[in-house]
C-alpha cells in the first residue's frame, strides 16, 4: 500500500484521517469501537500502521 510509505509506523489522529480521507469524528469512532487497533497514551492515540492496513484489508 504505497499510500502509507511517506507515513511513520506509527500514525497520529490527523494522519489517518489524511490516509482514510476521513473526518476527526470518524477516525475517534474507529479507534473507541477498536475497529482500527490504537494505543492511547494519556490523551493521544497512536495508530500502528499495520493496524491501518489490516482495516482496509478488511474492509475492501
Amino acid at each position: 500500500m504505497t499510500m502509507l510509505n511517506k507515513y511513520n509506523d506509527v500514525l497520529t489522529v490527523e494522519e489517518l484521517c489524511e490516509v482514510l480521507r476521513i473526518g476527526k469524528n470518524t477516525a475517534y469512532r474507529l479507534l473507541k469501537s477498536n475497529e482500527i487497533k490504537s494505543v492511547k497514551i494519556g490523551k493521544i492515540y497512536k495508530i500502528p500502521k499495520k493496524s491501518v492496513r489490516k482495516y482496509l484489508e478488511k474492509n475492501t
